[in-house]
């Protein structure tokens, strides 16, 4: 097998989730340029509409499938809809998630602010809008035992950060249910079915820009903090985590099962000294 044949992912069945984010829309775009079969997953037609429109001319017509992941019944009549198309599907990214502010301790707050019922919005939204799909999806891996799972975990799981209490503690499930079901498959369903996921570093999305920088550009307090303990000085690029995911969705990672891959410029190994 050539190097391209080995990391190709054309014509493999992908479906992802929160696919119309900034980092979402970056992976999707990239992998129907690669010739795989794109399903983008969410609850906003509009959104994916307008995504698809942007992506423009590829091998393969993208398909929308309209379901909220944190919603079974949803999801399960979301799966009944694509099966009417394709019988398997290749690779699953996980990429829903968010925060929100009831959920977050900020300087001049203390735990007693924190709100339980953002707490457990945040908490579903990020760890069962993750962990429904799988389940949901899985009969479509099991037609012949094998594909890959990708999920998106974050750097406040790894190192927990100031401020993202509820975000952090979620990605931190996150780790252990990709390690946890990684064994799980292989004891049960054989090695081909494999199961990542990926910890971005800092980069600028919608959720976070106005956190980390100010109007005209320039960093805040916070932006300027990360970017001190971050050895490569920046925050990342969305198209710098193609790399990891087309490796992770393809036959080039096929011995790779259980794994957190940091895609961080060095944020998770500096001490700060």
């Amino acid at each position: 097998m050539d190097q391209n044949e080995l990391f190709s992912v054309k014509d493999k069945i992908v479906v992802i989730s929160g696919g119309t984010g900034v980092l979402g829309a970056a992976i999707t775009k990239h992998l129907a340029h690669e010739s795989a079969r794109v399903v983008v997953l969410g609850r906003n037609a509009q959104k994916i509409s307008e995504l698809i429109a942007s992506i423009g001319q590829t091998k393969h017509p993208i398909i929308s499938l309209l379901a909220d992941v944190t919603d079974e019944e949803n999801l399960e009549k979301a799966r009944g809809t694509l099966k009417q198309s394709v019988n398997k599907i290749d690779v699953l990214i996980n990429l829903a998630g968010g925060n929100m502010p009831g959920a977050v301790i900020t300087p001049d707050q203390t735990l007693l602010d924190a709100k339980v019922s953002e707490l457990n919005k945040v908490m579903e939204l990020n760890y069962l809008g993750t962990f429904l799909p799988i389940k949901v999806f899985l009969p479509l891996f099991l037609t012949n035992s094998e594909g890959s799972i990708i999920n998106i975990s974050s750097m406040a799981a790894q190192r927990p950060i100031s401020r993202v209490l509820g975000y952090g503690s979620a990605k931190a499930a996150i780790d252990n249910l990709t390690q946890w079901l990684a064994v799980e498959f292989c004891n049960k369903h054989g090695a081909g079915l494999r199961v990542n996921a990926v910890a971005p570093g800092f980069f600028l999305t919608e959720q976070n820009r106005t956190l980390l920088t100010e109007k005209d550009g320039s960093l805040t307090a916070r932006g300027n903090q990360i970017i001190k303990n971050t050895p490569m000085a920046r925050f990342g690029n969305p198209d710098e985590l193609l790399g990891t995911v087309q490796w992770l969705a393809s036959d080039a990672s096929k011995f790779v099962t259980g794994i957190i891959v940091p895609v961080d410029g060095g944020f998770n190994s500096y001490s700060g000294v």
